[in-house]
């Protein structure tokens, strides 16, 4: 069946010019949607470290300059790697290539620091990130429990475990 309505059916594509910088500990304020506060806190004791060179952290932006999505990258981890941690796209964003685009930047600072390795953890209950991660050809290495505190209910920390799946990237 035809409809006389050019775009019945269809969704028009929207496009949007995004750029990655550098993240900055004023654009913790406009990330409450990355995270409890006690992940931004972890965020932000990670642009701490960024001025000794142990980490990079990287926001990707629309024009607003306000961050749609967040990662860093530790050089403290492995020896021989960088390792991606803390990636995250906005909720109503993802599935758009943006997580593509922050890796794709996060890999070229660990190149850029003469490394030729990145390292990055998946949580087995998380197959959506880790069908990214395998199409960006990370391949699985290992496995291990990872923990951090975050928040359960009414702000109440809590401490959370996980089982994570190690995936490896030569670049």
């Amino acid at each position: 069946m035809r409809s006389e309505e050019p775009h019945a059916g269809r969704v028009p594509a929207i496009t949007l010019k995004l750029s990655v910088r550098d993240l900055t500990r004023d654009d913790l304020a406009l990330c409450g949607w990355a995270g409890p506060p006690t992940h931004l806190t972890h965020v932000a004791s990670a642009l701490g470290r960024r001025r000794t060179g142990g980490v990079d952290y990287l926001a990707v932006c629309p024009p607003s300059g306000h961050p749609v999505a967040l990662g860093g990258v530790d050089y403290a981890v492995v020896a021989d790697a960088g390792t991606l941690w803390q990636l995250t796209v906005h909720p109503a964003l993802r599935s758009c290539g943006i997580g593509s685009m922050l890796i794709h930047a996060l890999e070229r600072r660990i190149v850029a620091r003469g490394l030729r390795r990145a390292e990055l953890s998946v949580e087995e209950d998380n197959p959506r990130a880790r069908k990214l991660y395998e199409r960006l050809e990370y391949v699985p290495c290992g496995q291990r429990v990872e923990a951090w505190d975050t928040e359960g209910p009414g702000g109440s920390p809590v401490w959370y475990e996980t089982v994570c799946t190690v995936m490896r990237k030569d670049l």
